[in-house]
């Protein structure tokens, strides 16, 4: 059954029908100009039809739904019969041959424009349900890593009210405990906010030219804030590199990463590189931890590897909603991610795109 929404149309489709349907209109006539001689002219009035229906294929796929598609079909049917087809500015049904065109060009044009809008509306559909899928993964997520802190924190709670002899080093233990998993909980926060800005996929972030470099040392210090022990090495190109960016997303992803490498990798020494390939200016987190189970790596970024796991730091789940939040973040900035294991740990890249080197020297 069609949607309403299937029959409407914007300014924008409208303009891109209009301005088709004129240079389909303006090329077809080019092509009768042409035709010196009889032979030319029942060439064009073969190769006119294509045209048009050509010009039907383009409209449905740069539109939404069915209206201008079916509009256009309808108007290339009557510029095909009535201002390209002999006898021109005329419809004459009692030629031969004229009724089956009609309807066949009709038909065809009606056709092209059904499929292409189903094949649309069916991807839309995909885009959606996939979309659901990863929301879906990420609340299954978020309930089990929200669980797990605050029942520990409640636990830890509890034994300080209830034991009022505790000697001081258990108390500081319970109370670091209870510190722990409370700027667990902010972290995670923090991952859902920038989850809520971006809007999920469908993302239009404002981006600015930020040195990068900037944004590393930025994330470096906050994750050294709370993992002290481990160390973590900057390599950096020699000369200042600007990335179209959101700092703020942008350090959240290098943050999540790190953490990351430190919480469920074991890692102790991490280091952040940046280069530039390209176009693209391409972020690596590279450690020396454990790894990543091979079964995992294709599914890393998109919610099914968020199934709770008893091996994390504190039970909680192996990468946490993490890596996810980070894959929606660099999609938002038009970027990719990529992660693979390592003769001695882990390497996580992403990159983002930069504009070419000529006119950053230019600006």
């Amino acid at each position: 059954m069609l949607k309403k929404e299937n029959w409407t149309v914007t300014w924008k489709s409208a303009g891109i029908t209009a301005g088709l349907f004129a240079l389909t209109t303006v090329v077809c006539a080019l092509l009768q100009r042409l035709g010196l001689n009889e032979i030319s002219q029942l060439r064009n009035e073969t190769y006119v039809p294509l045209v048009y229906v050509l010009c039907v294929l383009l409209v449905s796929l740069l539109t939404d739904g069915y209206l201008c598609g079916t509009v256009v079909s309808l108007l290339s049917v009557f510029a095909v019969n009535y201002v390209f087809t002999y006898p021109y500015m005329n419809f004459n049904f009692s030629l031969s041959g004229y009724p089956l065109t009609f309807l066949t060009m009709l038909a065809v044009s009606l056709t092209v424009n059904t499929l292409t809008a189903t094949l649309k509306r069916q991807e839309r559909i995909r885009m959606e349900a996939e979309t659901e899928r990863m929301r879906a993964n990420l609340l299954r997520a978020i309930s089990h890593d929200l669980r797990t802190p605050l029942t520990a924190i409640s636990g830890s709670a509890i034994t300080l009210l209830e034991n009022d002899n505790l000697p001081d080093w258990q108390k500081k233990k319970l109370l670091g405990s209870i510190n722990d998993d409370a700027e667990w909980l902010i972290r995670m926060v923090e991952n859902l906010l920038s989850v809520t800005r971006i809007g999920l996929e469908s993302a239009r972030i404002e981006k600015q030219d930020e040195v990068a470099e900037e944004v590393i040392f930025s994330a470096i210090s906050k994750f050294k804030a709370h993992f002290p022990g481990v160390a973590v090495t900057p390599q950096l190109p020699e000369s200042v590199m600007l990335v179209p960016m959101d700092p703020v997303l942008i350090q959240q992803v290098l943050t999540n990463l790190l953490e990351n490498s430190a919480r469920h990798g074991g890692a102790t020494e991490i280091t952040v590189s940046l280069a530039r390939q390209g176009n693209v200016a391409v972020f690596t987190v590279q450690d020396n931890g454990t790894g990543i189970v091979r079964e995992k790596l294709p599914h890393l970024f998109d919610g099914i590897g968020f199934l709770p796991e008893k091996n994390g730091v504190g039970g909680r789940s192996q990468m946490g909603i993490g890596l996810s939040v980070c894959m929606s973040i660099v999609k938002a900035h038009g970027g990719s991610m990529s992660a693979r294991n390592t003769d001695g740990g882990t390497a996580v890249s992403f990159s983002l795109p930069v504009p070419p080197v000529s006119e950053t020297a230019a600006e």
